[in-house]
């Protein structure tokens, strides 16, 4: 683990000077002859190691004084991989700032979140990070102001307003401060091929770690695709200037409007269309992309664990850098998981299409065939559960969970704690453990989820001679930890099934 990593100055300056890329986003060189701060991968001669100082974030260098790089950008890298692998109080925080919360609801309303005091979460910021919620909330709008800034052709109060500036002189201020350069000189300087040829489209490129590989990521989601919500369009606008590998689409429902997005593998990076009702939602549409595709992982480190067990090894070897398939929705995943419960991928959708054209909300989509809104849990609730085609038990499963959903007593999103959240799913009727486990992994987010119980696991352990009843599997698997998600997305793929294939 790299927990603290920016404390360990012989390996930060290790890395910095082999350029080491697998280290961006988990520390920030700052360098004091310059004034400015860098990712470990910046291509500038590297500076001497008595003028390096290292910072866990990016918030924490510019609190120090410190302007982003022009070379290497630093407030581009893919965010730190410590968030998604850790559950306390630290990691859940920093989840739910950049899904926007104290843009949104202030630090008062990102502390009522998770239940403690306004104090103690910066305390434990400023103790790990060298900076409180704010002015990490500061570093994500600079960010997302850049964004705007080189991608869009929006007048600057609009991108001011849309990055979740107050006023426009916080924001021409902070993006000097940061940038050292004024908003309309980020603009000149900006490559002319990125301005958007659609009105209201943002296009861009969400970075990652290498190796990352596509088949399995994109082929569950097109696979197990929501008709009306999601597609696989085989030719996409992200395929001009590349060869076509088509793109994933779909609807997002967010904090201010709704969205469209469309997500294509590249060698290295993902390219992101974004179609936004409300500019302002451009920051949690982003970091719930970057969510669905797991894009902030750190393959190497999971490879490494995994390729130690003999029996996974040729399949890392094989395809490493594989990603756990995730959710832009904690609660549509919740209500998709029960509708796939004892039934195939094809029935699954079958059921979830028909609830999207009865109770989603309708959207345009010029580009595509997409038309709903997945539906949230409290247009759910007042369905009629003799309206849905599936046996009884499984019924009063479904609308127990969107009742839950909507009233607030269950609630799913990047602040879960992962054990009690799993508690309470499997205090629900018609919760077993494969559903409980399947939303932890894929909704929550948890790495270290399992899915002992599921078929295609145990058919797949079988084949590759490890145990396969379920206990026996649990026990060996314990050498997997804290990556098992990533030991199942291996497992599965020993199968032909759809989910596994990038769509032709």
């Amino acid at each position: 683990m790299h927990q603290g990593m920016h404390t360990d100055t012989e390996r930060c300056v290790r890395a910095v000077q082999s350029k080491d890329a697998r280290f961006d986003g988990w520390f920030y060189t700052a360098v004091l002859t310059t004034g400015i701060y860098c990712r470990p991968s910046c291509p500038a001669v590297p500076p001497k190691p008595e003028h390096m100082v290292f910072h866990p974030s990016a918030a924490a260098c510019q609190q120090a004084g410190f302007r982003a790089c022009k070379r290497c950008r630093p407030d581009t890298s893919p965010g730190s991989p410590e968030w998604n692998v850790r559950a306390d109080l630290v990691a859940r925080t920093m989840r739910l700032i950049a899904d926007g919360v104290v843009d949104r609801e202030g630090v008062t309303g990102l502390a009522a979140r998770l239940g403690y005091s306004t104090r103690q979460i910066e305390r434990q910021l400023f103790a790990e990070l060298g900076a409180g919620p704010l002015a990490l909330a500061r570093a994500q709008r600079a960010q997302t102001a850049r964004l705007l800034v080189e991608t869009t052709g929006l007048p600057m109060a609009d991108v001011a307003f849309a990055a979740g500036f107050s006023s426009v002189r916080t924001f021409n201020d902070t993006v000097r401060e940061v940038f050292a350069l004024s908003p309309s000189e980020l603009r000149t300087r900006a490559p002319k091929h990125a301005a958007a040829a659609t009105p209201g489209v943002i296009t861009l490129r969400l970075p990652f770690r290498a190796p990352l590989h596509p088949d399995n990521l994109f082929g569950h989601l097109a696979a197990t695709a929501v008709p009306g919500v999601e597609e696989w369009l085989p030719h996409s606008p992200e395929d001009v200037g590349g060869a076509p590998v088509g793109a994933y689409r779909r609807t997002l429902r967010l904090p201010y409007g709704h969205g469209i997005v469309a997500l294509a593998p590249r060698p290295d990076h993902i390219a992101c269309r974004l179609a936004l009702s409300d500019p302002r939602d451009l920051t949690v549409a982003i970091s719930r992309c970057r969510r669905l595709l797991d894009l902030d992982a750190d393959p190497v480190a999971v490879d490494e664990q995994l390729r130690a067990d003999p029996a996974l090894a040729p399949l890392v070897d094989k395809a490493p850098g594989r990603r756990v398939p995730r959710t832009v929705d904690e609660a549509e995943f919740a209500v998709r998981a029960v509708l796939g419960q004892q039934v195939s991928t094809a029935a699954a959708r079958t059921h979830a299409a028909r609830l999207v054209t009865a109770h989603g909300t309708p959207v345009d989509d010029p580009e595509g065939g997409l038309t709903h809104l997945f539906p949230a849990p409290e247009h759910l609730a007042a369905l009629d559960p003799d309206a849905l085609a599936m046996p009884r038990t499984r019924r009063a499963t479904l609308t127990t969970l969107v009742r839950r959903l909507a009233d607030g007593d269950l609630r799913l999103g990047a602040d879960s704690d992962w054990p009690k959240t799993r508690a309470a799913l499997l205090a629900l009727p018609g919760f077993g453990p494969w559903t409980a486990d399947v939303i932890a992994m894929r909704a929550l987010g948890d790495p270290d989820a399992f899915l002992p119980t599921d078929l295609g696991v145990r058919r797949a352990a079988r084949a590759l001679g490890l145990p396969s009843t379920p206990s026996a599997l649990t026990t060996r698997a314990a050498a997997w930890r804290p990556w098992r998600a990533y030991a199942v997305q291996y497992l599965w793929a020993t199968d032909s099934h759809p989910i596994n294939v990038l769509p032709a």
